[in-house]
């Protein structure tokens, strides 16, 4: 086994770009943007020799705190990350060698977070999601019939008759207005923002490979995606909007505008992200797109491997998030993210 660093190796964007099970969450941007915003080492297992084509790899990055102890995560904030293997034997023989060297390096657990299901007696789930999935392929006519008529058709025809108006890009303005409306939905939620330092520089690392949507009203913008793209794949990861003008349908106005926009592109499907089990209003609103759910599972080596309770403590202090000023807040964010990869 070897391990080496997929920014400074140019075998990891090769196999990624021509890997089937790879996704916006393996590209070095990702990468890049996770080292940057938080200083987290990324690393690639692989049983390639230095020199030769990579042919399998699976992608960590070392996370280390204080607080929370130091661990391996495939991969911090992405909502999922397959193992580029296709052999069972294999995925076997590098959970193997992350159980001992986990030991030796006394790291607290190594987590990954696939899509598809794995059975090995290593590896036991840590938390559950569900994901969904809407397949691009049938025409816009039929995705459109698929949409729920009143929560998602009379909304997008409520933005289009109040005239909102539409923005595509990921300049430094955009990341701006999109921050603002984060922050607001962040403490309506009652949780605390991601730094204003992530969004800047995944939209400097992913290049073209990220989009921010904006709907405006009057000039203000008020609702605002962001996705990732990777191949025929997109991905939903971000969404924030000003909860006074809900009533104008903004946010279906713009998941509307991407899947027109990802049609028109030729992609495959739009990955719509994990929901939470308890967040039933999130699963409920993306099972009006008429896709698939399905399980999403992350799994944890030592089985028994539990998070320290410095996390939960900070998030539960939920009421406290919903009233503190925007910078406090940012700052706060800016302190905690980091130890919770």
């Amino acid at each position: 086994m070897y391990l080496t660093n997929p920014l400074s190796d140019s075998r990891w964007e090769d196999l990624v770009s021509r890997h089937d099970r790879a996704s916006a969450f393996h590209q070095r941007g990702w990468l890049e943007a996770l080292q940057r915003t938080y200083g987290y080492q990324p690393l690639v297992l692989t049983s390639s020799p230095p020199g030769e084509p990579m042919r399998d790899a699976l992608v960590f990055c070392r996370v280390s705190s204080w607080i929370t102890g130091t661990r391996l995560v495939s991969l911090p904030f992405a909502d999922h990350c397959e193992p580029l293997v296709h052999e069972p034997m294999q995925m076997a023989a590098f959970l193997d060698w992350l159980d001992a060297e986990r030991s030796r390096q006394r790291w607290r657990y190594v987590e990954i977070r696939p899509l598809s299901e794995i059975q090995t007696p290593r590896l036991e789930p840590s938390h559950c999601y569900y994901i969904h999935e809407l397949n691009l392929s049938p025409s816009l006519e039929e995705i459109s019939r698929g949409l729920h008529k009143d929560s998602l058709r009379r909304r997008i025809q409520r933005a289009e008759r109040e005239g909102l108006v539409y923005e595509i890009g990921r300049s430094e303005s955009i990341v701006g207005e999109f921050y603002r409306l984060l922050l607001r939905t962040r403490k309506r939620h009652q949780l605390l923002p991601q730094p204003r330092a992530w969004f800047h520089n995944l939209a400097e690392c992913m290049g073209a490979d990220l989009q921010i949507r904006l709907a405006r009203k009057k000039d203000v913008a008020i609702a605002a995606i962001l996705t990732l793209r990777h191949k025929t794949s997109v991905i939903y990861k971000y969404g924030c909007s000003d909860e006074r003008v809900h009533n104008l349908g903004a946010m279906p106005f713009l998941f509307w505008k991407l899947i027109e926009e990802s049609k028109a592109a030729g992609a495959g499907k739009i990955d719509f992200g994990r929901s939470d089990l308890n967040h039933e209003s999130l699963i409920s609103f993306k099972d009006k797109f008429g896709g698939t759910r399905k399980s999403l599972n992350y799994y944890r080596c030592p089985k028994k491997a539990e998070s320290k309770s410095f996390v939960g403590q900070a998030f539960r202090v939920r009421q406290l998030f919903s009233i503190l000023p925007d910078s406090i807040s940012a700052m706060a964010g800016r302190l905690i993210y980091r130890h919770i990869g």
